[in-house]
């Protein structure tokens, strides 16, 4: 049986075997801070790196990775967002990184574990003058994890977006692991990470992580990614058909970030994999993790 259990503004699940374990930090953007499945420990704690640096396993909303200076003209109109990532004078990552939410619904049954949490953003700022809500459910089996994001329009007007996700992994070996995916373009970044064009994709479709340094963007020509270790291989796939991938390796050993993403840096200027969302509509995703 599965238990859902209330602690410190975080949410823990697992099952009454232990095989399973889950940590959702909601105070953290509802953030995925740890994860076992099948006894394998997938994502965990990053310390001593801090949660305000890595973005670990954050929604990323409305804007995935940066944008310049903070700044972006939408119907002829000019925003800033706050800059957060400042030696590149960038904004980054979005809004709802650091926002609580609350949790509307938690099911468990003898196989799985589900939980609903929602934020409402009323306030209009100055660099998105805009209301919506976010929606997450986190639904848990002894080998799968998806995550439904659903984001409604709550004002008046229409809005621009990208919607991202931040998770690091852990292999026991990063230098024996394989990062495997279809993709022909790739994206060229300026010294401050924005994205200056898209070129042909000069790296392999199975990529050993061995000595590499990642920073790097991709627009993927199949939606499922391949995350191979010595310990466990696991498949991350989305819903939307139109998606990137980063990755990103920290100052930390065997640890990698693989963020899938509906755009890229500096969308909201370059307009690649730039949605709109129209009043009182909904966009809904859907991201999975599975061990084979």
């Amino acid at each position: 049986m599965y238990s859902i259990t209330h602690s410190h503004s975080a949410l823990e699940i697992e099952n009454s075997s232990k095989t399973i374990f889950a940590k959702i930090c909601l105070n953290d953007g509802a953030s995925l801070q740890e994860l076992k499945l099948f006894g394998q420990t997938l994502i965990k704690n990053l310390g001593p790196l801090e949660y305000k640096n890595t973005y670990a396993s954050s929604i990323l909303f409305p804007f995935a990775n940066r944008i310049k200076d903070g700044t972006y003209t939408y119907n002829n109109e000019t925003y800033k967002f706050p800059v957060n990532e400042v030696p590149n004078n960038n904004a980054l990552h979005g809004l709802v990184f650091d926002k609580t939410f609350d949790v509307i619904d938690e099911t468990t049954t003898e196989n799985s574990a589900s939980v609903k949490l929602l934020y409402k953003e009323d306030k209009k700022s100055e660099g998105f003058p805009f209301t919506y809500s976010i929606q997450l459910e986190y639904r848990i089996t002894e080998t799968t994890l998806d995550l439904n994001v659903e984001v409604k329009n709550t004002d008046s007007e229409t809005f621009p977006f990208t919607l991202g996700w931040h998770p690091y992994f852990l292999s026991s070996n990063l230098s024996e692991s394989l990062l495997s995916f279809e993709s022909t373009k790739k994206m060229v970044f300026s010294e401050r990470m924005i994205t200056t064009e898209t070129t042909n994709n000069p790296d392999p479709s199975e990529m050993l992580l061995k000595d590499k340094q990642l920073d790097d963007c991709w627009e993927l020509d199949k939606t499922e990614v391949e995350f191979a270790t010595p310990n466990y291989n696991l498949s991350i796939n989305s819903s939307e058909e139109n998606c990137f991938l980063q990755a990103y390796t920290p100052p930390l050993v065997n640890v990698i970030a693989i963020e899938p993403t509906t755009g890229v840096s500096d969308s909201f200027n370059n307009k690649i994999g730039l949605k709109t969302l129209a009043p009182n509509a909904t966009y809904q995703l859907d991201w999975s993790l599975k061990l084979n």
